[in-house]
Order: C-alpha cells, then sequence, then structure tokens
C-alpha cells in the first residue's frame, strides 16, 4: 500500500511527506525481508527432506541435517533481532556501579558485579574497558564505570538497570553474622546523538573526607 503511494502522481509535492513515506517504507522492508527469506527456506528444507527420503542414502540426509542446524540458528537469531528492537539496542553500552549501604560489604559486592560483568563480556567476546575506578575505603568497589563494546551489549545488558541485593555470612565480621549489602546498577547506551542532560540536586552525592595534610582540614569531594 505504501509503494502504491509512492507511485502515485503528486507523491512529490509534498516533499517531507514522500520522505517520511519512503523512510517508513524501507523500515517496514527491512524487518519483513528477513521473515521472507526464512519463510522461503523452509520451504525448500521441506522439499529437501522428500529429497532425502525418495534418495534413501546418507549423504542426503546429512545435508538436512547441516541445513536444520543453519536454519535453526538462524531462526533464534531473527527472534533475538525482534526482542532487541529499540532505537539502541544494536550499539554498545556503559555500565555504572555504585556501592550502596553496608560499608566494606557493600564495596566488596559491588567489586564482585564489576568483575561478574567483565568476565560475561569476555566470554561473548565484547571489548570491555574500565573507564572510572574509585576503589572502597579497605577493600573492593565504590563505584565503577565500564564501556562495553560490541552488537547487541546495550540491548543484553539494560535490564541490569535497579538495584542488586546481597545476603550472606560476612568474611568481615568477626562475629560471622549475616549482612545485606547493596548495589545500583546504570545501564547507558552509547550514542553519538545529542541528549540533554538535566542534573537534579537530589541525584548528587557529596562524599567528606578527612585530609591527610599538616592543616588537617576536611576537603570535599563530589
Amino acid at each position: 500500500m505504501l509503494e502504491d503511494r509512492m507511485g502515485a502522481p503528486g507523491f512529490w509535492d509534498d516533499a517531507n511527506a514522500a520522505r517520511k513515506t519512503i523512510d517508513r517504507t524501507n523500515v517496514i522492508k527491512k524487518k519483513i525481508g528477513p521473515l521472507q527469506e526464512l519463510e522461503s527456506r523452509a520451504g525448500d528444507f521441506d522439499g529437501l527432506i522428500d529429497l532425502a527420503k525418495e534418495a534413501g542414502d546418507m549423504d542426503t540426509w546429512r545435508e538436512v541435517d547441516q541445513e536444520h542446524t543453519k536454519l535453526e540458528n538462524d531462526v533464534s537469531a531473527f527472534e533475538l533481532s525482534q526482542l532487541l528492537s529499540g532505537p539502541f539496542d544494536r550499539g554498545n553500552a556503559f555500565i555504572t556501579i555504585h556501592s550502596g549501604a553496608g560499608g566494606t560489604e557493600a564495596c566488596d559486592w559491588a567489586d564482585m558485579l564489576m568483575r561478574m560483568y567483565q568476565r560475561w563480556c569476555q566470554r561473548r567476546g565484547y571489548k570491555v574497558e574500565l573507564i572510572d575506578h574509585e576503589s572502597g575505603d579497605d577493600v573492593g568497589t565504590r563505584s565503577a564505570t565500564l564501556e562495553i563494546i560490541g552488537e547487541n551489549a546495550f540491548g543484553f545488558l539494560q535490564t541490569e538497570r535497579g538495584v542488586h541485593r546481597l545476603v550472606r555470612i560476612s568474611p568481615f565480621d568477626a562475629a560471622k553474622k549475616r549482612h545485606t549489602s547493596f548495589a545500583s546498577i546504570d545501564v547507558t547506551p552509547d550514542s553519538e546523538e545529542e541528549i540533554d542532560i538535566v542534573v537534579r540536586d537530589e541525584d548528587l552525592r557529596v562524599d567528606t573526607y578527612r585530609a591527610g595534610g599538616k592543616g588537617g582540614q576536611n576537603v570535599n569531594k563530589v
């Protein structure tokens, strides 16, 4: 129907509307094209099975098995592409980790999460770079930012957003008590588009540390 509209007289009378129609048509074709190809291959696969039944030889059945594996993998990839269909899903991502309530235990938990994401990226063949890191007072990580480079990185990781909780017997507690620790995870896409960022006062955190200099004065760090 869109193609009929594109071929109608006067289509280019409104150039802006014409470009929008063309863009929409291309988007639809991009989504439908792979599905139509899979449907065609599925029909060919049925024909290959019939041929194998008639031939009755192992070589043809091996070809059936190979084509089945390829078709199954391509269907899975297509299903995944439909799930990861957001504007930034196929791009790179940034993961920011902040330790929450729990002191040393929380910093250790944040560090565990950071290493977990790094190993996950390595297993998937993604490139991961530690672009910012603040250590805890004793052990672990107070905050860290990772850049994840690879196809669908943001699509896979965006659901990690939120507060992650760990309940365990703390190795840092001589009394061996159970501790609950928290760490917050934020995942943002690596986008070249201009984004308006609004920083609210309640989103700022001010940490105060005792200076080690001769004056002994406090130093504010933001």
